[in-house]
């Protein structure tokens, strides 16, 4: 199954988290950065998540919620929040039913691809990439292009 299309209404949903319970509709009003992840505590996911925690204000100076989400439990999320100090709330999709639905499962590994969906105000899918290789990602300013793109 393939990320969502550009242009389509991003598929609600509603997941635990590091702070409690987030829901994508909760967030209209406001663009929205949905970044899957693999796993917490590996190399490119810690790298990745510090720096969505470091750049937290530039994020949010721009209208944007950036909502990590892997399918680690929220115990294991919440350790890997607290140890590498990030400021942002990580989403457990333990179940896989977000990932599922949002083409970024891979279901012979049983862990997300990593992946972007940039939602705009409107609940819209504006923009989607999938790496390629689970090792790369996306760095900030180029997601940060991307939103100033939308807005």
């Amino acid at each position: 199954m393939p990320l969502p299309a550009v242009g389509t209404e991003a598929p609600d949903f509603t997941l635990a988290s590091t702070g409690g319970e987030v829901s994508l509709a909760a967030h209209r009003g406001s663009n929205v950065l949905l970044a899957f992840f693999p796993l917490a505590f590996t190399r490119v996911c810690t790298a990745e998540m510090c720096a969505f925690s470091e750049d937290y204000d530039r994020f949010r100076d721009t209208g944007t919620v950036v909502l990590p989400i892997s399918v680690d439990s929220v115990p294991t999320l919440k350790e890997f929040k607290a140890k590498e100090r990030i400021r942002i709330e990580l989403l457990s999709d333990f179940k896989r039913e977000v990932c599922r639905t949002y083409g970024t499962l891979l279901e012979d590994k049983f862990l997300s691809k990593r992946a972007y969906v940039l939602i705009d105000r409107a609940g819209v899918v504006r923009w989607t990439h999938e790496e390629v290789e689970s090792g790369q990602r996306r760095d900030n300013a180029a997601l940060l292009e991307q939103i100033k793109a939308i807005n």
